[in-house]
């Protein structure tokens, strides 16, 4: 990727386009028809449109923007969406820090924004058979001028019970610079992982498959360990014989790993 310049002067506005992408996945072991039905009951109000809303709020105030509009549902039977629009603040400081270190950005820095939009939709599900649920939620933050929405990528993280996370990070457009050049990126980044915090990439295993020359980036994330406690609703693991866990614990990681890696796995032993 070439190198670019610490400071361009533009000519008018910086119009490149900038969106983190996410699909965040929780899952669940409920048993019984009744215990699935409780998780969804639990996830649709514990993530409802209320409390999205809450986070996509913080997720603007981190990134400095302007909430012009909130649109938001729940949904019948599960599920709710969000969809905000935002546009920029004036600039309070010249020095806006792309660099990749984890974010959020300083409260006092604000960039441009214009155009641009925050989106969440959930989708709680269940199989029909092994007693896995799985919930997902679609997260879109899309921003116009000098900065970057990675600087919401941790808060995100953390505002879920995320044990996978698959992100996308996509610079499109360009800006002129005052002699006309293009230019098509603003700042360096050769991996979305640069820009997460020491504590979460412990706690997860990662890969990339980043295309440089288009200014797309892709990370996958998965939990290292698996904590039985964690993964049940309405039971809990000293309440089974190691016989149940173990066959829990099979079904749990067919599910993440199917998840992870985008392909179904035939068989996993009873």
């Amino acid at each position: 990727m070439p190198r670019l310049q610490k400071k361009i002067k533009l000519h008018g506005f910086n119009n490149l386009t900038k969106t983190l992408s996410f699909n965040i996945y929780d899952i669940n072991y409920a048993e019984t028809h009744a215990q699935q039905n409780d998780y969804i009951e639990y996830i649709d109000e514990e993530y409802n449109a209320e409390r999205l809303t809450g986070i996509l709020s913080e997720v603007a105030n981190i990134i400095g923007a302007n909430i012009l509009n909130i649109a938001h549902q729940d949904y019948d039977p599960q599920g709710a969406s969000v969809t905000m629009l935002i546009s920029e603040e004036p600039i309070v400081s010249e020095q806006i820090d792309n660099d990749e270190i984890p974010g959020p950005l300083p409260d006092a820095v604000v960039a441009h924004l214009d155009k641009s939009h925050i989106t969440v939709h959930t989708y709680p599900e269940s199989h029909p058979v092994n007693g896995i649920s799985t919930f997902r939620a679609d997260i879109d933050v899309s921003t116009c001028g000098r900065i970057s929405p990675l600087r919401a990528l941790n808060f995100l993280i953390h505002s879920f019970d995320s044990d996978i996370v698959i992100m996308d990070y996509r610079v499109r457009g360009f800006t002129r610079d005052i002699s006309g050049r293009k230019h098509y990126i603003d700042h360096k980044i050769n991996s979305i992982q640069n820009f997460i915090a020491k504590d979460t990439k412990d706690i997860y295993q990662m890969i990339d498959v980043n295309v440089y020359q288009e200014n797309i980036f892709h990370t996958k994330m998965m939990l290292k360990e698996l904590d039985l406690d964690n993964y049940l609703f309405g039971t809990n693991a000293s309440d089974l014989n190691a016989a149940a866990r173990k066959k829990i614990e099979r079904h749990l990681n067919k599910e993440m790993l199917e998840i992870f890696y985008g392909s179904n796995i035939s068989k996993v032993d009873k």
